[in-house]
C-alpha cells in the first residue's frame, strides 16, 4: 500500500466541475428474442434500467446474429427474434414496467442475397409468396405486401468500398467481404427510399418506440440521415449513431465521419473517442490523470450527446475489432468510470454468448457488480462531478455530496486524503460502496479513502 500525505493530496487535487446531465442507463439486449425481453421486463426495471435497446425489427432471415443487420422488408416484423405481435407485446410490457424501448435501425443497405438470386427486388418473389402462404396481414406495419418494397432503381451501383478513408467511397459504395462477395446492396437516398424509411420509423413510434440507434451511420450521407430523421420523427425520441473511430478529434475517422455527423445533425453518438482514451489510460504506461477531463482535449464527446460503454457488440463479434476487448478487470474499471462519471448515457451490453467468449457477456446485465454500478449511477443522477485527486495510478471524484468514485488501475492499494469541508461531503453519514459493501463514515475535516489495487469503489451516501 502506498500512502499519500495530506499536504501532497491537497496540492495534487484537481477541481474539474462538469455540467449535470440526465443519463439513464440503456440495456443493450443484444439478439434477445422479443418474448424474452417481455418476460424480463419487471426484472429489468427492478435492476434499475430505464431503457432497452433491442435488435433490428423487420423482415430478415437466418439464425446468425449478423442476419438481423440484413433487412429484407421494413413493412413487417418477422425474424427469428419474433414478429410484429411479439414486438408490440414487448413494448407494452416494458412500458408497464416503466422502461422505454429503443430500436436498432439499418437504413444503409438491404440483405446480401446474390447467392440465391441476381435481382434487386426486395423482399423478392420468394418472400412475397411466403406472405400469401402464411397469412401475415395482421402483422403488416404499412404498405402493400403484395408487391416489392424496393427495386433496382432504389440502389446505388454495385461497387465495393476499397478506400475506407474516402468519405465518398464509404458513403456511396458497398460493404463487402472477401472476393468474390458482391456486398450489401447500398440504398440510394431517392424520394421513394426516404419516404419508406420515414414511414417505418413512424410506425415504430406509434407502437411506442422512443429511441433509435442508427447502425453503420458512417456509411450514410449526412443528407440521407437528415432527410429521414425529420423534426417530426425526432420529436420525443433519442437518436444516436454508430460511427466507429480509433481515436478522438485528432483521428482521421473522427475528422471524416464522426465530427461531421455531430456538426450537421443534432443526434448523439457512441463515444468511441472516450472508449479509445480509456484503452490508452488503462494499458501499461497510461495515466489515470488523462481521465480527469478527456473532453477538454477532444478525447470524449460532449456529455449531452454521448453514448458511453466499455464494450459494444461489434468489438467481440468482428475479428477486425477484437483487439479492442479490454481484459476483464480493465473492462470493470472502464464500466465503473462511465457509470460513475457525469456526462453520457451508459450502455450495458448483454448477449447470449454469440462471440463464444466463455459466456463473458451472457447475463452481464444482472451481474452483481453491474447491479452495484447501476445503483450508484441512478443514485447520483443530476449531480455535478468534481475530481478530488488523481495520479498515474488512480482517480478519485465525487458526485456533489451524494457519492464518491475511486478507480485504481495499479497493483498496490492507495490511501487518498480528502478535505471534506472544502469538498462538501456530509459528516456522520455512511458512504457505502455499491461494489464491495465497504463503508466510509466521515466524521472529521480530513478523511482517508482507501482504494485497493486493481479495483473500483463507488461509495454512495445512505
Amino acid at each position: 500500500m502506498i500512502k499519500i500525505s495530506i499536504p501532497a493530496a491537497l496540492i495534487a487535487a484537481a477541481s474539474i466541475v462538469s455540467q449535470t446531465a440526465n443519463a439513464e442507463a440503456i440495456l443493450h439486449a443484444f439478439n434477445w428474442e422479443y418474448s424474452e425481453v417481455a418476460e424480463k421486463a419487471n426484472e429489468i426495471a427492478e435492476l434499475g434500467y430505464k431503457k432497452v435497446l433491442v435488435s433490428p425489427a423487420y423482415k430478415s432471415s437466418g439464425n446468425e446474429w449478423w442476419a438481423r443487420y440484413q433487412p429484407q422488408d421494413y413493412r413487417i416484423i418477422d425474424n427469428p427474434l419474433g414478429n410484429t405481435a411479439d414486438f408490440k407485446h414487448m413494448v407494452k410490457a416494458l412500458q408497464m414496467a416503466g422502461v422505454e424501448t429503443y430500436a436498432d435501425i439499418v437504413f444503409n443497405h438491404m440483405a446480401n442475397e446474390a447467392h440465391k438470386r441476381n435481382d434487386l427486388n426486395y423482399p423478392g418473389t420468394e418472400v412475397l409468396q411466403s406472405y400469401s402462404n402464411e397469412g401475415v396481414d395482421g402483422l403488416v406495419l404499412f404498405g402493400n405486401i403484395n408487391q416489392n418494397l424496393f427495386q433496382s432503381a432504389d440502389f446505388r451501383p454495385a461497387q465495393c468500398i476499397y478506400n475506407y478513408t474516402s468519405v465518398w467511397d464509404v458513403q456511396h459504395y458497398r460493404l463487402c467481404g472477401a472476393a468474390p462477395d458482391v456486398g450489401l446492396p447500398d440504398l440510394d437516398e431517392n424520394d421513394w427510399v426516404i419516404s419508406q424509411q420515414k414511414t417505418y420509423l413512424k410506425m415504430l413510434k406509434d407502437i411506442g418506440v422512443t429511441g433509435f440507434r442508427v447502425d453503420a451511420a458512417k456509411h450514410m450521407t449526412i443528407s440521407h440521415i437528415n432527410k429521414v430523421f425529420t423534426q417530426e420523427i425526432k420529436q420525443g425520441t433519442h437518436v444516436f449513431g454508430e460511427i466507429i473511430t480509433t481515436g478522438g478529434s485528432d483521428n482521421i475517422d473522427y475528422q471524416n465521419f464522426l465530427g461531421p455527423y455531430l456538426h450537421y445533425t443534432d443526434h448523439s453518438a457512441y463515444d468511441f473517442p472516450l472508449f479509445n482514451q480509456m484503452h490508452k489510460v488503462l494499458r501499461f504506461g497510461g495515466s489515470m490523470s488523462h481521465l480527469v477531463d478527456p473532453g477538454a482535449y477532444g478525447q470524449a464527446l460532449d456529455g449531452n450527446r454521448s453514448i458511453t460503454f466499455s464494450v459494444t457488440h461489434d468489438v467481440p463479434l468482428n475479428d477486425g475489432f477484437r483487439h479492442q476487448i479490454f481484459n476483464e478487470k480493465d473492462e470493470q474499471l472502464a464500466m465503473a468510470y462511465v457509470m460513475g462519471r457525469d456526462g453520457g448515457v451508459p450502455l450495458i451490453y448483454s448477449d447470449h454468448n454469440e462471440s463464444s467468449d466463455n459466456g463473458r457477456w451472457q447475463d452481464l446485465y444482472k451481474r452483481d457488480d453491474i447491479q452495484g454500478m447501476l445503483k450508484f449511477h441512478n443514485g447520483t443522477q443530476g449531480s455535478g462531478m468534481k475530481v478530488l485527486n488523481h495520479d498515474d495510478c488512480f482517480i478519485l471524484f465525487k458526485r456533489e455530496h451524494k457519492g464518491v468514485v475511486g478507480l485504481n488501475k495499479c497493483e498496490q492499494g492507495r490511501d487518498v486524503w480528502v478535505n471534506t469541508a472544502v469538498d462538501n461531503l456530509y459528516w456522520h453519514r455512511n458512504y457505502r460502496d455499491t461494489l464491495s459493501n465497504d463503508v466510509q463514515n466521515i466524521s472529521s475535516q480530513w478523511h482517508k479513502f482507501y482504494i485497493p489495487g486493481r479495483s473500483a469503489r463507488m461509495w454512495l451516501m445512505e
